[in-house]
């Protein structure tokens, strides 16, 4: 690299490094129709030279194009078709009755599925509608907003689709609900098929691509464990957007393609907002992505901060829609698009080549985050908000910044989810040789973004079209930008398990466009000065013996072990939770209100319909207090104390889970009644050993023995081998 002292750098390189991006937006200030007329003519005098008619170059292109879009379609449909076979081989769903069928929805998912159901029985959408925005028939003493509060979008589609369409004729919904979120996958698999053949110019990419994200299906997708969960809903579009921008960073694209790919952009930023309530943070990171590649003057400003403007009307719409959620406001995504475009008016209005301006320019990162962080600050101080305070103390503690007793920030820290990826993570992305490749790709390409970026302060400006015997492969935006989003993206799934669902398929897809890319290799082949081959030969060989020989060996060692899963017979059978449920809907009063854990809470809500006393949902501070309050029943606590906690919540049935009551976890301490001991101070530590003191039994215990003064406030009317239920006793019988 040349060498330049540091008045040099500050006084002529930067100066260099502006006039270059200027360079970057006048050429995206050219007129579309010119670009789309000289780009023929220069690939027709190309093909002349060749030797090769223009007719045979279209028909050459329209085959490429059309087999490679047969190809990913084909995949997306094959995927959906082996998740709805797989899911059938699990759970025997079609021979299996409606309640038992219900019962395969845990937690969260099945709270979702149960206002599906509510919405296909109301008397019209618009009545059930009103009913879900206006909830008193779900928690008991609270009237809650569930459109808003748990992001109900995707049922209201989904409710809206299968009465439109006459589906209720011909298909149950159950099976038109999981067949809407399967297709959705596919569409997932489609779009990152689609991101890899752009980035790579072959679809073979794209095949190698949805080979990885199948055979490490346990790491790229939660959609065997929770159907309904808000995520599955979403990532697809995400995958979709990120597809679409991929294309709208790419050099010299034509202009009908680029107003195709920016509406896409803008369709799916907005959809992927409307259907998971995290969806803005995720945004967010892909913001600061687009942050740095601007900053280097590595893509051209104007489409960077169109996609800006992209988020903010996001934003907006999605703030009114979503009944003014204040959360929007006080996301960081728009503090960082409002200081990005204040600190752009900054530099429009700063004469070029002032002090004043280079100054700006070195201090341009350090300015926007400055002020990012001010607005954020001042935006949560005038805006009300019930932003979730328990994700900011989760993640003091997690980091190490605080320490707590408080049950639900350890509750959230024992969650496997949130806690750091085990090394059986790294070991089955190795065995499938994704994380190997990943490596190798990363650094190529990030030692010829370094490249770059040197270059570029070195007042070098960039090529307009880059070649594929130039070996620069970092001059790409596209490229760049996919290589700081996985960078981002990794970092956060190394602190949380969890993350790996969004990081794990984009390492598939940049691992697949890596090794198929000839531009890769040539620039490891630039390095390396290679002078007894050819490079470019070389390159292009490789390109495709490397992917067929690392399909040919993924297709032997584990397309037999994918045939095997889904020829082999599961049983998913719950005999006691079925009886629980048959019990409830037979015996229970339908006033009747029910307490225990969350988890099972969402079940009966499904299954029965009946009035709960809390929920398996975390974004709202008030549910939190109210399962920490009605885990006390695992504690040990009287009698007194935990009647006083059910009658306030204005409970009728109590239900105590033995699995809970004598759980013998493999972590001790992240057990339910541990961490309830140290939350209410019945466990103390003296020298690295911990004691328990407690003048009562643990309650789940003791209320089995039927002795005073339990059977004054309990009653048992119902048990089997893994639930009992009480009723509780009303003052009178309290006092008789």
């Amino acid at each position: 690299f040349p060498e330049c002292d540091f008045s040099y750098w500050c006084c002529n390189n930067f100066q260099n490094m502006s006039s270059g991006a200027a360079d970057l937006r006048q050429r995206k200030k050219q007129n579309c129709t010119e670009s789309d007329k000289m780009a023929p003519e220069e690939r027709n005098k190309e093909n002349s030279k060749l030797g090769r008619s223009p007719k045979y170059m279209l028909i050459q292109r329209f085959a490429k194009l059309f087999f490679g879009c047969l190809a990913a379609v084909t995949s997306g449909m094959m995927y959906a078709v082996y998740l709805s076979t797989y899911h059938e081989r699990k759970f025997w769903f079609s021979s299996r009755q409606e309640l038992e069928r219900e019962i395969t929805f845990q937690g969260d998912s099945a709270v979702y599925y149960s206002f599906y159901k509510e919405l296909l029985k109301a008397p019209s959408f618009e009545r059930g509608v009103y009913e879900l925005t206006h909830n008193n028939k779900t928690v008991s003493l609270k009237t809650i907003n569930a459109v808003q509060q748990m992001t109900l979008y995707p049922e209201l589609i989904a409710s809206v689709l299968y009465q439109a369409s006459g589906s209720e004729v011909f298909i149950e919904p159950v099976y038109f609900y999981i067949g809407i979120v399967f297709g959705l996958q596919g569409i997932y698999v489609t779009a990152l098929f689609v991101t890899s053949w752009v980035m790579s110019g072959t679809w073979l990419a794209g095949m190698l691509t949805v080979a990885w994200f199948i055979i490490n299906r346990t790491d790229t997708t939660r959609i065997d464990y929770s159907i309904p969960s808000r995520e599955n809903w979403a990532l697809p579009y995400f995958a979709c957007q990120v597809a679409a921008l991929t294309g709208y960073l790419k050099k010299n694209l034509n202009c009908s393609a680029e107003k195709f790919c920016y509406l896409l952009v803008s369709a799916s930023t907005y959809t992927f907002m409307m259907m998971w309530e995290y969806s803005h943070y995720l945004l967010f990171v892909q913001a600061v992505s687009l942050f740095l590649l601007d900053s280097f003057a590595l893509a051209q400003t104007e489409k960077v901060h169109e996609v800006y403007k992209i988020y903010l009307f996001s934003l907006f719409l999605g703030y009114l829609l979503q009944f003014e959620n204040s959360t929007l406001l006080v996301s960081p995504l728009l503090s960082l698009v409002a200081a990005l475009m204040l600190s752009r008016c900054l530099q429009v209005n700063m004469k070029k080549g002032t002090f004043m301006s280079k100054l700006v320019k070195i201090m341009y990162i350090y300015l926007v985050l400055t002020v990012t962080v001010t607005l954020n600050f001042l935006l949560k101080m005038f805006v009300p908000h019930k932003e979730n305070e328990h994700l900011l103390k989760f993640i003091e503690v997690k980091l190490g910044l605080n320490t707590t007793k408080n049950f639900t920030m350890n509750w959230l820290l024992c969650q496997e989810s949130l806690q750091a990826p085990s090394q059986d993570f790294f070991l089955r992305l190795t065995q499938s040789s994704l994380l190997p490749f990943y490596i190798l790709v990363l650094i190529i390409c990030l030692f010829s973004v370094t490249q770059v970026i040197f270059r570029r302060i070195c007042g070098e400006p960039l090529k307009e079209t880059v070649k594929l015997e130039d070996g620069r492969i970092g001059e790409r935006p596209e490229i760049v930008y996919h290589v700081i989003h996985t960078i981002l993206l990794g970092c956060l799934a190394m602190c949380l398990e969890g993350m790996k669902y969004l990081w794990t398929p984009y390492v598939c897809m940049l691992a697949a466009f890596g090794v198929c890319s000839p531009e890769l290799w040539m620039t490891l082949f630039k390095w390396l000065r290679l002078k007894a081959v050819h490079p470019i030969l070389l390159a292009l060989i490789l390109s495709m013996a490397v992917p067929t020989i690392i399909g040919f060996s993924l297709w032997k060692e584990f397309f037999p072990r994918i045939m095997t899963e889904l020829s082999e017979l599961q049983e998913f059978y719950d005999p006691d939770t079925v009886e629980l449920m048959t019990w409830i809907k037979r015996q229970a009063p339908v006033a009747a209100v029910f307490a225990g854990s969350p988890q099972l809470m969402g079940v009966i809500k499904l299954c029965t319909g009946w009035m709960v006393s809390s929920l398996p949902l975390y974004n709202d501070d008030d549910l939190l207090k109210r399962n920490e309050n009605i885990y006390q029943i695992y504690s040990k606590r009287s009698a007194e104390d935990i009647y006083k906690i059910l009658t306030s919540y204005k409970a009728n049935f109590l239900v105590i889970e033995d699995s809970i009551c004598n759980e013998v976890g493999h972590v001790r301490g992240c057990r339910v009644k541990d961490l309830l001991d140290i939350a209410n101070g019945h466990v103390v530590c003296e020298e690295g050993d911990s004691y328990a003191h407690s003048k009562h039994g643990r309650f789940c215990h003791e209320i089995k023995m039927n002795y005073s003064p339990y059977v004054n406030y309990f009653t048992r009317v119902y048990w089997n081998r893994s639930y009992f239920v009480y009723r509780i006793n009303t003052v009178i019988s309290f006092q008789s």
